[in-house]
Order: structure tokens, then sequence, then C-alpha cells
């Protein structure tokens, strides 16, 4: 059983390291596209990389997440679209419940149906309760969960939910604006957020420059996590590691 991942979740956080997490959808990769990508992810010094989507398509999520662990040594969690989405050679899973919208299915039907599969696959579970912050466009995942995402500009909505969140036992909280988004969340709430809680602070969706991930790490976010624009360009890896890294640089 793989063990640990949280464990770097909140010491990072602890002394105010931010650590950066790139998102690979499984149906929009192939070998040469992973073995490119762990070398630059390598070289980048990556923290983290997370595997999944909305909607995975098709059945090789084993092999993807194999190639990724031969191809490189940085940690590789699963981030499911639903329950069918597991597989035994990731290091860790972020068991996501969906505690800003209000179907139950996303809230604790899935887990309910899921949890034999997902303890039978021995990895670390991290419960994590996943925040959908509008971002401007309908997402996959707005459409998917059949759930309204938190509106941009109510910052204590999106408090009171992660406090909630926090208080009900969860061990990391995820802000995602989903994929595609036109905006990412504001600083302000992301802020407002950090300030109220104390475990790990994941924020995504919509960041696609370096200036963003800076300024979302400085606003209080513990992880960033960038996918649709690396799938864009690739080399934006580089920046956008050096910026969330730098961040704790400057702060000290």
């Amino acid at each position: 059983m793989h063990t640990g991942i949280h464990a770097s979740f909140t010491e990072r956080k602890a002394i105010g390291q931010k650590s950066f997490a790139v998102l690979v959808d499984p149906d929009k990769i192939n070998v040469q596209g992973i073995d490119r990508l762990c070398g630059l992810a390598v070289e980048a010094q990556v923290d983290y990389i997370l595997v999944g989507g909305s909607l995975v398509v098709t059945n090789h999520l084993d092999i993807v997440v194999s190639q990724f662990k031969q191809a490189c040594p940085i940690p590789v969690i699963l981030f499911p679209g639903s329950p069918s989405q597991l597989t035994r050679y990731a290091d860790a899973l972020l068991y996501l419940s969906l505690i800003s919208g209000r179907n139950a299915e996303l809230l604790i039907g899935q887990h309910v149906i899921s949890a034999p599969a997902v303890r039978q696959c021995g990895l670390e579970i991290i419960s994590t309760g996943y925040m959908v912050v509008d971002g401007g466009a309908p997402t996959t995942v707005s459409y998917i969960s059949n759930a309204n995402p938190i509106p941009a500009d109510k910052n204590e909505i999106a408090v009171c939910t992660a406090m909630a969140g926090e208080m009900l036992g969860m061990k990391a909280i995820y802000m995602d604006a989903g994929s595609g988004a036109r905006r990412p969340i504001h600083e302000e709430m992301i802020a407002a957020v950090a300030e109220h809680v104390s475990i790990p602070l994941i924020a995504g969706g919509g960041i696609t420059d370096p200036g963003k991930a800076e300024r979302n790490c400085r606003a209080g976010a513990d992880i960033i996590v960038v996918g649709n624009a690396i799938e864009k360009d690739a080399s934006l890896i580089r920046e956008m590691s050096a910026a969330v890294h730098g961040s704790f640089e400057v702060a000290h």
C-alpha cells in the first residue's frame, strides 16, 4: 500500500511551501506523450501528476498510470470523475465529494458503490471536499454533476462550504473552475477560503499563465493544478512550476 501523499501535502503546507501538479486526461495522451511529459515534469520539478477527468471514454487507465510510474519518480494521484476510474498502480486517490453541489450521488452515493473497489485497490485515500466555482462557461464537470457551481463573486458561500467540508472530516479542499474555464477562480475567493480552513487547499481550472499561478499561491492556495493549458503547450510546465515554487522562495 502506498502512503505518504497526504503527509507531504500537510508537511509542505506547514512550512508554506507551494506545490505544482500537472493534470493529465488519459483520453488525450499516448506513450510518446507520456515520455515527453515526464521528461519536462522531472526537469521542471513538478511535485505531483494527477490523472483523470470528468469523462474517461478509453479503457487504458491502468496502462497510462503504469507508464507514468515507469517513466518518472513523481507521485501519481488519481483525480476520478466516476467510481470506474480506478487503478491500483497509482500512489493515491483524491476521493472527491462534491460539497458545493446538492447532487446526493456525487456527495455520497457513488462513494457507497465504489467503496469496496476503492479499498481493494490498496491506494492511499485522501478524502477531498470538491468545490466547483463558476468559471464563466459551462464545463464538463458542471454538466456531468448536474449541480450549479458556486457563483464567482460569492466568497461567503465558498468559505462556509469549505469550512463545512473540513469539519466533516475532509483532508483537503479542491476549488475548481473546471477544464476550459474562461476565467479562473478569483484570488479574493481563494484568500477568503484559505483564511478559514487549516487543511491543504488545492486550486485549478482556467489557470493559463504563470502569473495567475503565482497569485493563487500568494492568495493561499497550497497546490496549483494545471491541465488544459499544458495540453495546448507542454513547455508551459517549466514556467508554471517556476512561478509556483518561486512564490515560496520570495516569501522566505
